[in-house]
């Protein structure tokens, strides 16, 4: 790792004096107080001349083409490309990240690309994508420069969706999602030891994020949580979750389980074994989940969306390639004419499982 490079950004707000002239960022429940020429945790805001500044704004560690099930959303235009990128830096320190190369980056000046909030929406238009997502690390780090895209985004007729871990308070977290269509939010586990000791962060504010999205907006949202095993897989701890999430926030909220491999400071334990995540499914069902899948493993049952009514196969998935479809244009099921929950705009797209990296100059003016 090579020497942290001077602070230097754009200025963004969400922060306030102290009475010992620190400055406290307020924009996620870590409230990192700072002195002049100081970081967060996150690394990318720090306070420059006496106010906060995002040392991201603009800056990018590449941009890709995904399938939109790859988020994952399974019921968001399914069978679509969108435009993926993310930014460096943190707000949480899962000891399993699998993106910590970049979540975990002090090397802000080697981000790979530069591209205003226009060049992305213009980039994603001309591509043919249908959204732009911010992923790889997590939007709330980098919300002014979000914000600035997914306001370009809605210009030109393309949607925003964020993959994040909802580790944010209640202005920036409101203000957020005035401009998100949809989210997947990374509901790490369901107890309080386990977002302490494993990611340096607390579950309430998490769990507040998820009610705000779900009934405070209309952004589409789903949900992921990554088993690891000895830590976050007991059937009591997936029955308390599953019974919250169909409580607080309905049964149509999709959850998706993914299997756990060993990276960054968690090399020694296990991958997750797929009978887990196959009765992390099974436990979500039963407790009135609608919609549960598997993930991070072949499972074409699991990965596959059914009509919670009538047990139809609606959408057929084998990893993000996308066989049967049994719905109408507008999301019911030809079987019964049930609703599926989500967001559907006539027939599929036929994006399937590429990934297409992007040069975002190829698309400047």
């Amino acid at each position: 790792m090579g020497d942290i490079p001077v602070l230097q950004g754009r200025e963004v707000g969400f922060w306030h004096w102290l009475d010992d002239s620190r400055i406290q960022c307020d924009l996620c429940p870590r409230f990192c107080k700072l002195h002049e020429g100081q970081r967060g945790l996150c690394f990318v805001r720090g306070r420059l001349n006496d106010t906060m500044v995002l040392t991201t704004y603009g800056r990018s560690s590449g941009y890709c083409i995904d399938p939109i099930e790859k988020k994952p959303l399974n019921h968001f235009l399914p069978g679509t490309p969108t435009l993926s990128f993310g930014t460096a830096g943190c707000n949480l320190a899962c000891k399993f990240c699998q993106n910590w190369d970049m979540t975990k980056s002090r090397e802000t000046d080697e981000l790979a690309d530069q591209a205003s909030p226009e060049d992305i929406a213009r980039a994603a238009r001309n591509l043919g994508c249908k959204s732009v997502a911010f992923t790889y690390n997590d939007p709330v780090i980098f919300h002014e420069y979000a914000i600035d895209v997914a306001r370009a985004c809605h210009a030109v007729g393309v949607r925003s969706v964020a993959v994040t871990a909802g580790y944010v308070t209640e202005e920036p977290r409101r203000e957020f999602y005035q401009y998100m269509d949809a989210a997947n939010v990374d509901l790490k586990a369901f107890t309080e030891h386990f977002y302490h000791k494993v990611t340096g962060g607390h579950l309430q504010p998490v769990l507040e994020t998820l009610e705000y999205i779900k009934h405070e907006t209309s952004v589409w949202l789903e949900l992921t949580t990554l088993l690891i095993p000895g830590e976050n897989d007991s059937e009591q701890e997936l029955n308390e979750m599953t019974q919250w999430v169909v409580e607080k926030l309905g049964p149509d909220v999709p959850m998706h389980f993914t299997a756990f491999h060993p990276d960054w400071k968690m090399m020694d334990t296990p991958p997750t074994p797929p009978e887990t995540l196959t009765r992390a499914r099974k436990i979500a069902m039963e407790n009135g989940v609608r919609y549960a899948y598997t993930g991070n493993v072949h499972d074409s049952s699991g990965g596959s969306t059914y009509c919670h009514n009538c047990g139809e196969l609606l959408i057929g998935r084998d990893w993000y390639v996308l066989g049967a479809w049994n719905l109408t244009d507008d999301g019911h099921c030809k079987s019964c004419g049930t609703a599926c929950a989500g967001v559907f705009e006539g027939p599929p797209g036929h994006w399937g499982a590429r990934r297409q990296p992007v040069r975002l100059s190829d698309h400047r003016v």
